[in-house]
């Protein structure tokens, strides 16, 4: 065992030689482009595993649409609007009496930046204790092995490197005829900022961030009506789930209009903004005058001006970057992660890319598990999926069982008086390996990491249905769905 351990240990060390042979006193082993979570991470990996490693990022702020304008401002604001509706809706009713209840919209703002603040000093500091060279200004590829850095101060540089990892995220997909001031008409990026509750909002897009950020606002007090192409919200969620989702959110007051399509949005004299709607299979217009319009249609991978032309990387139809399973672009020792190629555009997908990317340059082998990539809504109650929709496996063909539980019937989820929603589990009729799970409810996007790592160990719903759970907690229900996906349910 001693001797096959040392064999690991040389063979390991001759790999790494072997990985940094280009790099002298001035040339890097690995250069990021990109400082979002993806990028950052993926520095930081490949720092840990003894490259020498720079990141590249032009925004002045390390941790990319994410932390800045993205997923960790709009929770801070979802946290402290449900904290505001909790105790606008339902403080009377659990025994706490107030007075005068209001929304202190600067203050919440602040406590916002703060939040941001904190985050992205953070990774700053981990750069540095991780020994990464932190270039502050945008990057370039003049060619494989070389970086031209347009400086933040004005200055231009270029740096040598063996690798080049593009991590540059994504920006928001513009709605065609529709101009953005981020004050009347925003993206989620001015939806994070506005200066005051309006009285009436459009959101444009039935997905994840329109529903977030549309919940942020109604909870605030501004009638927010959605609407979206399909016949269903979500962002292609479980049917099951989407419905009962939209149920839940109409019940909070948001109003939706499904299988309609916008026409145009356009700001009016009074300053308003008058959106013309019509069916998605065309018929009658319809004006809705609102202070608000947020576009939130999606997306889009964010390629431009970092020289992809200069050295022949090759790009799909959508404007993303062709990648092998190692990642690698046609072009040797480049190689690009996250909402720049194929897949989910999250976070913590394009996390576990950058980590993937510095372990193949060292060790020759990475992991990334498509199928245990979770989704997370973070509205109240949150909605969570892993793995396969019911409506996927049909169409696959593969026999298959489901099982669900209510919260109304967990313990937990009574005493707080907190019982909307379900957790629904999909497993393989032969094998009863979990091949979805599926969850809307209180905690659902901490509870699916369960089913994150039942799916990627294989597990079947039996083999989750017979590991305690502590009681009562949430996640008691997740186990019964798993009883119920096997055999019956003890508590419904």
């Amino acid at each position: 065992m001693t001797l096959i351990r040392l064999n690991r240990t040389i063979l390991q060390t001759n790999r790494l030689l072997i990985s940094r042979q280009y790099s002298s006193a001035n040339e890097y082993d690995l250069v990021v482009i990109g400082g979002g979570p993806g990028g950052y991470v993926g520095a930081i990996k490949a720092a840990q595993l003894g490259l020498k490693t720079a990141i590249v990022e032009g925004r002045g702020k390390l941790g990319g649409t994410c932390l800045n304008v993205g997923c960790i401002p709009s929770k801070s604001l979802l946290h402290n609007s449900h904290y505001y509706h909790v105790a606008s809706h339902e403080f009377k009713n659990r025994g706490i009496n107030y007075d005068n209840l209001s929304v202190n919209l600067d203050q919440m703002m602040k406590q916002k930046e703060k939040s941001v603040t904190g985050l992205t000093a953070g990774v700053e500091m981990l750069m540095k204790k991780n020994k990464i060279d932190y270039h502050k200004g945008w990057g370039k590829l003049t060619s494989p092995n070389d970086v031209q850095i347009s400086g933040l101060d004005g200055t231009q540089t270029t740096i040598k490197t063996k690798n080049v990892m593009i991590a540059t995220g994504s920006e928001v997909a513009p709605f065609p005829g529709i101009t953005i001031d981020e004050e009347a008409i925003v993206s989620s990026t001015g939806a994070l900022s506005l200066k005051s509750i309006p009285e009436k909002m459009i959101v444009i897009g039935g997905g994840v961030i329109g529903l977030e950020l549309g919940s942020v606002w109604s909870r605030l007090g501004a009638e927010v009506t959605v609407v979206e192409f399909n016949k269903a919200i979500g962002a292609g969620m479980d049917a099951e789930l989407a419905k009962s989702f939209q149920k839940t959110l109409t019940k909070q007051g948001m109003k939706f209009k499904l299988s309609t399509k916008v026409i145009s949005a356009t700001k009016n004299a009074d300053g308003k903004v008058d959106v013309v709607v019509e069916a998605a299979k065309g018929g009658e217009q319809q004006t809705l005058t609102v202070d608000v319009c947020l576009v939130a249609i999606g997306r889009n991978p964010y390629t431009k001006d970092l020289g992809l032309e200069n050295v022949g990387v090759e790009m799909d139809k959508r404007g993303r970057i062709v990648t092998d399973h190692e990642f690698k672009t046609n072009v040797e020792g480049i190689r690009a992660i996250g909402d720049v190629i194929t897949g989910p555009m999250l976070a913590h997908k394009a996390e576990e890319e950058g980590i993937a990317v510095a372990e193949y340059l060292v060790h020759g082998h990475g992991h990334v598990n498509y199928n245990a990539i979770p989704s997370v809504i973070y509205t109240w109650p949150e909605a969570a999926w892993v793995g396969l929709t019911e409506e996927q496996v049909k169409e696959s063909g593969v026999a298959y069982k489901t099982g669900q539980f209510p919260f109304a019937a967990n313990s937990r989820a009574k005493t707080i008086d907190d019982k909307d929603g379900f957790v629904k589990v999909i497993a393989d009729a032969e094998t009863d390996r979990i091949l979805g799970a599926h969850i809307i409810g209180p905690g659902a996007g901490e509870m699916i990491a369960e089913a994150v790592i039942a799916i990627e160990y294989g597990a079947s719903s039996e083999d989750l249905a017979r590991t305690c759970h502590a009681h009562p907690t949430l996640s008691e229900a997740f186990k019964e769905a798993c009883l119920a996906t096997h055999d019956k349910p003890i508590n419904f």
